[in-house]
């Protein structure tokens, strides 16, 4: 378990990068894609495959662009020897976490006697994992990367999410939003938008907001256009809409350029902010590609 220091430091490290981005004008979430160099996925554990979820999406992403990486499957140290393999010597490994909570072990009995609910605490656990290019040795299994989905299948499945989400989901007019009071998603006909996928994408983000409803995720949605709370939603639902776009094969892409200020604005002001806020997205996302499976 981090201390309290080690976990200050990285809530502070992992900030400091997002905003040193956004700062540069990019969006850690929405990075210049080279299909040819890897494929635009979701982070996931090479031996089990397992997707990498909240704040480690945005930190893998951004180790895989900025080293060149052509897959986005990482391992641990002892995971590659395990399979066979090693890292290679000198190569750096990132840092990636692990947040929970848990309750101490005296907590139970000291709640029981005061009557009440047993309290947990926060904990932060780093571990470094290395990307399969990183390593020698490995199964083929473990450094191939997954078969993409054909960009018309990956359009397909987007409908069916859309349709699988069960969203009061209309098209018309001429600007694409949520209602929180209505409850009801509103994006522009496909014929009004330049590229085709772009509705999808759209349809996506809007889609991250309509599941942090209080009948569903219960985010909080009632802050005022310009405020802090209004931004952290917007951030929440561009980070929905590219993760599930990454898990569909579909590149993300950005909306909301204009909110990076206000986006500043709140991880500046809080070191956990985007840890939260990824954390959200993720659950959005989990939310709606779970009830696009269910579609035929």
């Amino acid at each position: 378990m981090a201390s309290k220091t080690e976990r200050q430091s990285l809530y502070g490290e992992v900030t400091a990068r997002i905003i040193a981005e956004l700062e540069a004008g990019r969006l850690p979430w929405v990075q210049p894609w080279d299909a040819a160099c890897c494929p635009c996925t979701m982070p996931q554990n090479a031996v089990s495959a397992r997707q990498y979820s909240g704040i480690n999406i945005l930190i893998l992403w951004g180790a895989g662009i900025d080293h060149g990486y052509g897959s986005q499957r990482w391992l641990t140290y002892r995971q590659a020897e395990q399979a066979g393999g090693h890292v290679r010597r000198g190569e750096k490994g990132t840092t990636v976490c692990y947040a929970d909570r848990f309750t101490p072990k005296d907590e139970h009995e000291k709640a029981r006697d005061e009557d009440r609910e047993a309290r947990t605490v926060a904990f932060l656990k780093r571990f470094v994992v290395f990307n399969v290019d990183q390593c020698e040795g490995l199964p083929e299994e473990l450094t191939s990367n997954p078969e993409l989905p054909d960009p018309v299948l990956a359009i397909e499945a987007a409908d069916r999410v859309i349709q699988g989400s069960g969203a009061d989901f209309r098209i018309g007019a001429g600007e694409a939003f949520y209602s929180p009071t209505g409850d009801f998603v509103q994006v522009p006909p496909q014929a009004a938008f330049h590229e085709p996928i772009n509705w999808f994408r759209t349809a996506l983000h809007e889609l991250g907001h309509w599941v942090g409803h209080s009948s569903r995720l219960n985010r909080d949605q009632s802050g005022a256009f310009e405020s802090g709370a209004y931004a952290r939603e917007e951030l929440i639902a561009e980070m929905a809409s590219a993760f599930a776009c990454a898990s569909l094969g579909i590149e993300p892409t950005v909306r909301h350029a204009d909110y990076i200020g206000s986006w500043l604005s709140v991880l500046r002001g809080d070191e956990k902010a985007i840890f939260r806020a990824a954390s959200a997205a993720s659950k959005a996302a989990e939310f709606l590609l779970s009830h696009g499976e269910d579609q035929p």
